[in-house]
Formats: structure tokens, C-alpha cells, sequence
């Protein structure tokens, strides 16, 4: 249960409103998809500059060593006046997964790169017969000297066509069991070899594409750990991504959303479509509780269960845009983004947007054998 602000957290709130009013472009607000790399950027490093970029980096890494309460009320302000989805592979991922297994020379030479803007990384786990599967990857890397050889294809790359870095599972060894021939590989974008699509989604844009690697040579200090000692890294970083995926950011852009369109609505909207609003406004208070006790006991050093709040959070947001589209009635299939009354209607792209949430990161539901496997110990089915 959520609990009273303190007198500092409330005054740390109205810090932050009052920024985002100063700082937030118009032009940056209630956008549906992420901005084109240069404004979204641009907005990530003035973020950056006032030390809000990282807010769950410990202050060793020069991130904010904010507060559980900090960073949800980050969420809020940030959802409350329509500021754009950024990249975050570099913050949510692989930066926390070098603060724990990075060499010195990795953490010097990336983390500040991060914090900083001035790179954008992106994810190479997802394959073609390799989705939720990871053990299943076919992309190989051979070690020949004091260098990796990688070849192989990813797909589902987020804002890959647009990253410099990213960080890839690579088989390394075809002679041990599946999860022991696995290596985590930082790879430049730019290396001989390389070559990007973009990807069209549901939602008509190009949030993922396929990368493939010919034959690309890395230096083997490149791996993060050991050779073919990965798969611990990958769990970690899964960990640590579900925690970020479950994250109330989404939900509570979508319920901005809902609150605007019901107050164009006003006295339209009917009973049993107030009664809906209110459902919007207590799933979206719980999934932010939850996230909220979930950071609390990852700061207490206690186990957390990321997978039942990646589903939680995800499901969460589809029911608040299913609500939306309730509110919209038969508008809700219109393509094109309406203003009305100086709001921003736009539930169809949104809607479709959100139906991936509950696929990516690992579908819900490998996310539910997860809970049986580990959380309730349940009895498997079928060969284990």
C-alpha cells in the first residue's frame, strides 16, 4: 500500500513538476511513438544534465542513488505531462549488468558513454528460432587468438537500426550442455560485417529490426565474464529487465491518457463507463504499490519475484487502454491522432502498440511457468 509523501518527497515532487514544465519541449509531448533519434537524444542528455537520467544508478556510478519513492515519483511527473519514451537498454540493462560483471576498462569505458548520451544500445538475444528459447541461439562466435568471430541473425532488435552498441548471446561451445557454451559479447554497430533492416510493426512504425553479423571480428576483451560462462550473466540481466518492464511507466502514460479523454467526454460518459474509469485508476495504484515494495526489497537485499511483475505491469496497461478504447467508442478506430478540446486523441496506435508488451522481455506466458518453476515449486510436465 502506497504511503503518505513525506515533507521532502513532496517537495522533491514539486522540483520535478516545476522542471518538466521549464524543460519539456511542446513539440516533445503526448507523442505516441519514441522521437527520431536527434530530439530523443537531445532530451536524454538534458535529463542527464540535471542528474536525472539514471535515478536507480547507485551514486558510485553517477547515477542518482534516488529513493524507491524518488523513482516513482519520476514515473509520475514524467507520465503526467507526456514526456517521450527514451532508449533504455543502456540504462535498464546492460549499464547495471557492467556496475556487477564489467571489467574496470568495460565500466570506463561505457558506463560514463551512457549516462552521458552518447551512445545507444540495443539487445541481441531474440533469433528466429530463438525467442523465448535463448538456450536455442544458433549465432556462433569462434575464438581465433585474442579475438571473438561472430556470425549469425537477430531479429526483434529494439531501435537497433538506430544503436551504436549492442550486447549479444553468442555460442561459443557446441561440446557442453546448452547453457554452458553461452558467451555475452559487447559488439560495436559499426564493425565490418554488420547489416541492419528495420523492421515495420502492427502500430505502422520501425521500433525493431534483424542484424546480421558476417564474420565479424571483436577483440575477446569484449566478453563480459568468461567465455562460454554467459548464461549467468543472461539470467541476471533478465532480472533486472523484468524489474524495469514491470515498471508502472507504461500504465501510467496510458491512464494520462484515459483521464484526458474523460474529461473532454464529461457528462457523456454513462455509469458503467465511470465505474471502468475507476478500475483504470485502482489497477494502475496497485501495479505502482507493487513496484514501489518490489524496489524496496531489491534496495533490502531481499528476493524479489520479477516475473509476476512484468505481467502484472504489462496486463495492467492493456487493461487501461482497453478502457480507453471503451471511452472512445467508435473513434477508437480512427488511424490519424484527433485534438480535441486540447487534448491529444490517439487510442488506435497506442491500443495496437500495447499488445507486444506482454510478449517481449518473454512472453506472459513463460513468464507463468517461471512463477510455477520457481516461486511456487510446482511439479513439471512431461520430460524436465
Amino acid at each position: 500500500m502506497l504511503r503518505p509523501e513525506t515533507a521532502d518527497e513532496k517537495a522533491f515532487r514539486r522540483d520535478v513538476r516545476a522542471w518538466y514544465e521549464a524543460e519539456l519541449p511542446h513539440e516533445l509531448r503526448d507523442l505516441t511513438f519514441r522521437p527520431e533519434p536527434p530530439a530523443a537524444m537531445a532530451w536524454y542528455r538534458r535529463l542527464a544534465a540535471r542528474g536525472w537520467i539514471a535515478p536507480h544508478w547507485p551514486k558510485a556510478f553517477g547515477g542518482m542513488g534516488a529513493s524507491p519513492v524518488q523513482q516513482v515519483i519520476l514515473l509520475e511527473e514524467a507520465a503526467r505531462i507526456g514526456a517521450p519514451e527514451l532508449p533504455t537498454q543502456g540504462l535498464n540493462q546492460i549499464g547495471p549488468i557492467l556496475q556487477r560483471f564489467g571489467t574496470p576498462a568495460q565500466k570506463a569505458r561505457h558506463l560514463p558513454a551512457i549516462l552521458n548520451g552518447e551512445v545507444i544500445w540495443s539487445q541481441g538475444y531474440s533469433e528466429p528460432g530463438a525467442g523465448s528459447d535463448l538456450a536455442g541461439l544458433r549465432t556462433r562466435g569462434r575464438i581465433e587468438g585474442d579475438e571473438v568471430v561472430v556470425s549469425g541473425h537477430k531479429i526483434w532488435t529494439t531501435w537497433g537500426h538506430n544503436a551504436d552498441w549492442i550486447y549479444a548471446l553468442v555460442r561459443t561451445n557446441d561440446a557442453v550442455p546448452r547453457r554452458q557454451g553461452i558467451s555475452f559479447i559487447l559488439i560495436d554497430l559499426h564493425s565490418p560485417g554488420i547489416t541492419r533492416r528495420p523492421i515495420r510493426t502492427l502500430a505502422d512504425e520501425y521500433e525493431f529490426c534483424e542484424v546480421f553479423f558476417d564474420d565479424v571480428r571483436l577483440p575477446l576483451d569484449q566478453v563480459v565474464g568468461s567465455v562460454d560462462k554467459g548464461w549467468q550473466i543472461v539470467t541476471a540481466l533478465l532480472d533486472e529487465e523484468r524489474i524495469q518492464l514491470g515498471s508502472p511507466s507504461h500504465s501510467l502514460r496510458a491512464l494520462e491518457r484515459v483521464r484526458r479523454l474523460a474529461r473532454v467526454l464529461g457528462e457523456d460518459l454513462d455509469t458503467q463507463l465511470r465505474a471502468r474509469l475507476v478500475e483504470a485508476e485502482i489497477a494502475v495504484a496497485a501495479l505502482t504499490a507493487a513496484f514501489l515494495q518490489t524496489l524496496e526489497a531489491v534496495e533490502l537485499g531481499r528476493a524479489s519475484d520479477p516475473s509476476s511483475l512484468k505481467i502484472l505491469s504489462t496486463e495492467t496497461t492493456q487493461l487501461v487502454l482497453d478502457i480507453g478504447q471503451e471511452l472512445c467508442g467508435s473513434a477508437a478506430a480512427l488511424k490519424t491522432p484527433e485534438r480535441v478540446a486540447g487534448s491529444v486523441i490517439d487510442f488506435s496506435e497506442l491500443y495496437l502498440q500495447s499488445r507486444r508488451l506482454s510478449i517481449y522481455g518473454g512472453t506472459n506466458e513463460i513468464q507463468r511457468g517461471l512463477i510455477s518453476d520457481r516461486v511456487l515449486k510446482l511439479p513439471r510436465g512431461g520430460k524436465s
